[in-house]
């Protein structure tokens, strides 16, 4: 039976003050993730369970990036053997369709990657944008924050910013946080974008592009690729999910040896 005695008041108590706390912790983190597709969850997910304090800021409502729609909203999704063992590690179910090609529900596959995350204790916040970055001795030190309708509205209203050892730019083909360090400081790297789909050159490039890009900021998935001017693969993701591996452990190496 429902109660006659809730009140108003103490639910935007429990919401705001909750939040609070998540964000007041957040200040300053060992790793931010910008973007939650797939790289930034897996490597969000690899970075909480290596022990660093971690967050994740997303600009839209939900997570999960390009993994919901599949392909062509058919909600279906491909990925390659070499990825198995961490489709496994989320505890996603998938069959065999032809030797080395694995199919899973991309709604499954978001869910429980989400799902991982929040219980690996990574602090989340969607409709958060990244509009620049903290820069301490040619190095990116920090995020610059803002509520993501901020900007489209065309509002003037100066963010806040926090603290971070580790940046993963995960923002997918925009690149935003390589494109803003670029553009407000007159860095001399090219960001060509993406070329057109070549799944396996896609699939391979998009690990090896991965890792460091600016001393302190690291890209992974589709961002790598943009950045480095690799192919797109479609909806295969094994690359996606392998990239953001590869960064997790290059972040997690600096770390726990005490490196900047």
């Amino acid at each position: 039976m429902a109660r006659d005695n809730i009140e108003e008041h103490i639910i935007s108590q429990a919401i705001i003050s909750d939040y609070y706390q998540d964000l007041l912790e957040s200040l300053q983190v060992d790793a931010a993730v910008v973007g939650g597709g797939p790289s930034g969850l897996t490597a969000a997910y690899l970075l909480a369970r290596a022990g660093l304090k971690t967050a994740l800021f997303e600009r839209r409502l939900s997570l999960g990036g390009g993994i919901w729609g599949g392909g062509m909203m058919f909600n279906r999704l491909v990925f390659q053997e070499e990825a198995r063992s961490l489709f496994d590690l989320f505890h996603i179910r998938y069959r065999e369709h032809v030797p080395g090609y694995y199919v899973a529900s991309s709604v499954e596959t978001a869910a429980a990657m989400i799902l991982a995350v929040c219980r690996e204790g990574v602090k989340i916040f969607n409709l958060v944008a990244v509009e620049d970055v903290v820069l301490r001795e040619n190095r990116v030190a920090g995020l610059v924050l803002n509520w993501s309708p901020v900007e489209p509205a065309g509002l003037h209203i100066d963010p806040l910013a926090i603290r971070c050892r580790y940046i993963l730019d995960a923002t997918g083909h925009e690149a935003q946080v390589v494109k803003r360090l670029v553009e407000k400081n007159r860095i001399e790297l090219s960001i060509p974008g993406e070329r057109s789909m070549w799944a396996a050159r896609g699939e391979r490039e998009t690990v090896e592009c991965s890792g460091e890009i600016f001393p302190g900021l690291y890209v992974s998935g589709m961002a790598a690729n943009a950045v480095a001017g690799g192919h797109r693969m479609g909806p295969i993701f094994g690359g996606m999910v392998l990239s953001g591996q590869k960064v997790a452990q290059m972040i997690i190496d600096r770390w726990k040896r005490g490196e900047p």
